[in-house]
Order: structure tokens, then sequence, then C-alpha cells
């Protein structure tokens, strides 16, 4: 599409970094501001944004290299802080909870995509097999809904979790699979290094990551370096997943789980962890999605539509008959239940690698020389509404179900609301950073109280003495504000 000059120094799409990095940060924040008061969830308004200013609506700013590469720094940070975030005593409580979850969302979806794909829509058994895979993967797309809250430690959160990271480690791998039975490449030395792989990669980010860690917070204590060193490991691990034949996005959580120990949940570089990812990557993320969504798809064939509505029901049919099942197996709450549905039927980053795969696969030609594809143009469109489709209903059923289970928490009895109230005593100017940082790190509860104290001899009537002490306190406030 060419330039369109609207005024002499603008032309559309935006091509001036600083136009372009303005309006999308302007999106950010206002997106916030105006859907709170309409009562719906951000993370949808910024979607519904990237598919407005994308190529596919007014065109404003074209999905480059810089969207699609703060888009994935956005989705590989969502789900290192899923793994951050854990509390993993519960986890390793909770792990066979999630192993069970992860085996419904996965087996119910993949039942369904193989009835619709073969004998709904007609599709070989590979390429139904393929499309099951996409109904079985899942994103947490809405898992910073639930990180607001403050109900990241709920068992809800965890088994979701744990289970995204099996179902899509389990989708993947039909994905592998199908395409090297499709393409004859399947034979005996592809599963074992597929296996050894695997298993190399995971043991190498759970086992060496807490190691490098543990040694370079030792010898650093700079704020930025030690946040540089964190995006440093995320990226590492993501890469060593994608070498190993995974998804990127299981490295990154596995980076999460690997450093979740080295990084307490209320420490500062926790706080400027999540604030630099809510701020920048993750509203990145989600507007480079809605510039996938093309509403002409709608229009394109009848076969697209056809497509993309047996998608979208059969998919959310199956994640909610796993919620459901999960939720009779282990005692849920309907709000709880709720909450299961929304943070695993959302589709978006396994999905999209799932059916760019498939896309691309071109099995032979049509007498007219047309591309035989595993799967088909059809698929592709069908699968971009079906993202649109999901995250809304994701964002949605996540921001009931983690709204109500928030205020059943608050209001829950014998339970405190005002935090923990921590006192740190302060009689030295050089110690009160490290006092401040120790008292948050030790504290559990989002909400804490932290009182400073300095004793001074009443009888005394020295001018120095008080103006010292008030100096130590006002530094103290200023450690915690900065923490």
């Amino acid at each position: 599409m060419t330039p369109q000059t609207i005024l002499p120094l603008i032309t559309l799409p935006l091509e001036d970094p600083i136009l372009k990095f303005m309006l999308i940060m302007a999106i950010v924040l206002g997106a916030p501001l105006l859907l709170n008061r309409l009562k719906i969830p951000y993370l949808l308004g910024l979607i519904i944004a990237g598919a407005v200013i994308g190529p596919n609506g007014f065109n404003l700013v074209l999905r480059d290299s810089s969207i699609i590469l703060s888009g994935t720094a956005g989705l590989l940070y969502i789900m290192f802080l899923s793994g951050l975030e854990m509390d993993m005593n519960d986890f390793k409580r909770n792990g066979w909870r999630s192993a069970v979850f992860g085996l419904y969302t996965f087996a119910v979806p993949m039942l369904f995509g193989i009835v619709a794909g073969h004998y709904i829509l007609g599709y070989s058994l590979y390429s139904s097999i393929l499309l099951a895979g996409l109904f079985a993967s899942q994103t947490l797309i809405a898992y910073p809904i639930v990180s607001r809250l403050g109900i990241t430690r709920d068992r809800a959160v965890t088994i979701a979790v744990g289970g995204t990271i099996i179902t899509d480690i389990l989708a993947l791998m039909v994905l592998t699979v199908v395409v090297g039975l499709a393409t004859g490449q399947a034979d005996t030395g592809f599963w074992y290094r597929f296996g050894a792989s695997v298993v190399a990669c995971v043991a190498a980010i759970l086992l060496l990551f807490p190691i490098i860690g543990r040694w370079f917070f030792k010898r650093c204590s700079d704020n930025v370096s030690q946040y540089v060193f964190v995006l440093v490991m995320v990226f590492l691990g993501a890469y060593l997943a994608q070498l190993a034949g995974l998804e990127p996005i299981i490295g990154a959580f596995l980076a999460g789980l690997a450093m979740n120990r080295l990084i307490p949940g209320t420490s500062p570089l926790m706080n400027r962890i999540e604030f630099v990812g809510n701020a920048i990557f993750i509203p990145f993320f989600l507007i480079g999605v809605g510039m996938l969504i093309d509403y002409r798809a709608f229009f394109k064939s009848w076969e697209s539509i056809e497509v993309s509505i047996v998608m979208i029901v059969m998919v959310t049919a199956a994640k909610y008959i796993a919620a459901c099942l999960t939720q009779k197996t282990f005692r849920l709450s309907r709000d709880q239940r709720t909450l299961l549905f929304g943070l695993s039927s959302a589709h978006v980053a396994a999905t999209l690698a799932a059916v760019m795969v498939g896309y691309n696969v071109v099995l032979g030609r049509t007498p007219e020389g047309e591309p035989i594809r595993l799967l088909n143009e059809a698929v592709l469109n069908g699968t971009i509404l079906m993202i649109l489709a999901t995250c809304t209903i994701s964002t949605f059923a996540s921001q009931r179900g983690a709204h109500n289970i928030a205020i059943k928490g608050a209001q829950g009895p014998g339970e405190r609301t005002t935090g923990e109230h921590v006192l740190i005593p302060v009689s030295r100017q050089e110690k009160i950073a490290e006092l401040v940082g120790l008292s948050i790190a030790l504290t559990k509860q989002k909400y804490r109280s932290l009182y400073a104290l300095n004793v001074i001899d009443n009888q005394s009537d020295d001018p120095e003495l008080k103006k010292r002490s008030q100096s130590l306190l006002e530094t103290a406030v200023t450690a915690a504000a900065a923490a």
C-alpha cells in the first residue's frame, strides 16, 4: 500500500519512529483510563486498538520488525513472569493437579479438533490432527489481570500456569511429529535427536540458570545491571528452547522457574521487572496481536467463515469442558473454574506458530499448479478470527473470575486487609537503603506498612540532633518509595 501524505511531514503508514512510539504509548496510556469506565478489560482494548491502527485497519502503523521484536519480548515476558511469580512450594503441592489439568485441556480439544477437521470440515487425517493441535495450545494472555489483582498464588492460577506449559509442550510435539510424518522426515534418528535435545534444554535451564544467577547477584549490586542480566537469561532460555525444537515461550517459563527463588516477590528487582513489563513489553505484544486481525477475512469466502465458526465454537466448548472436569476432580469453586477457563481459553503464541508452519508445508501441486498445503488459507484466516474471539472470551472470563476471587479473599474471615507492619530502626545513613530492601523482601503481602524509627533524647535541645533525625527519616521514606 502506497504511503498517503496527510501533512507535509507526516505520511501514512507512519514512518517516523518518534510518531510511531508516541502513538503506541498514547494508546497504552489511554486504553485503561477509557475502558475502566466502560468495564472492559484493558487487555482487550489494546488488542482492538492494534486492529484499528494496524495494516488491516486505518493503516497508521505497520507490523514491522520493531513491533514484532517488542511483541515477541512481551510474550516471553508474560511466560517468564508466570514462572517467576509462582509459589514454588504451592507448585510442588499442586504439580500433579497441573499435570491432570494439562492432560484435560490437551486431550479434550484434541478430540474435538480431530472430529471438527476430519468429519465436519472434511480435511485429511494429518491436517485434522494439526488442526486439533491448534485447539489444544493456549496462551496466558490474561495473566496480567491476575497479577494486577494480586491472586497469582491462588490454586486455580497455579494449576492453570502449570497446565499451560504441559499442554503447549504436547501440542508443539504434535506439530513436530505431524510435520515430520507428512513430509517423510520422521525416521528413527529423528525421535532420538528430538528427545535428547529436549532433555538437554530443560536440564540446562533448570540446573545451570540458578547457579549463574546466584553467582551474578552476589557479585553485582547495580540495579540496572541486575535487570539487564534478567533479560539476558529470559532470552537465553527462549533461544535454548528454540534450538531444542520447542517453542521459545517454554524456555522463558523455565527461566522464570529457575530464577524464582533468587528474586523475591516483594524485592526492588521484582518491582522493576513487573513495571517495565506492564508498561512497555506486554502492551506492545497485545497491540501486535491486534495488528494480525483482518476483519476482511469475513468477506473473502464462505469457507473462511465456516471454518472460523467451527473453530471458535469447538475450541471454546473444549476448553470449558476441560475446566469443568478439573473443577469436579479437585472440587474447585465456580469462580476458580471461571478463572481456569479464562486463563486457558486464549490462543495466540503456539497457535500462530503451528498454523504458520502448517500453512508453509506444501505436500504437492494440483493439476492447475496450485499448492496443496497441510493447512489451507481458510484455516489461516479462521485462526486469526479465532485469536480475536478467544482473546475476548479469555479477558472477560478471567476478569470476572479473578475479581470475585480477589473480593472474597479480601473479605475472608480473620484476614487482615491492611497488610503487614514492619518497624525499621534508622540510625546510620548508609544502612537505611539495605534495611528498607530487607524489610520489603521479608514481607509476603502486596500491601504492607513500613514504619521508620529514630530515637533521640527528649531532654536535648540540640537542633543539629533533631535535624539529623529528620534527615534520617526522610532518607528512609525516599528509599521505600524508590524500592
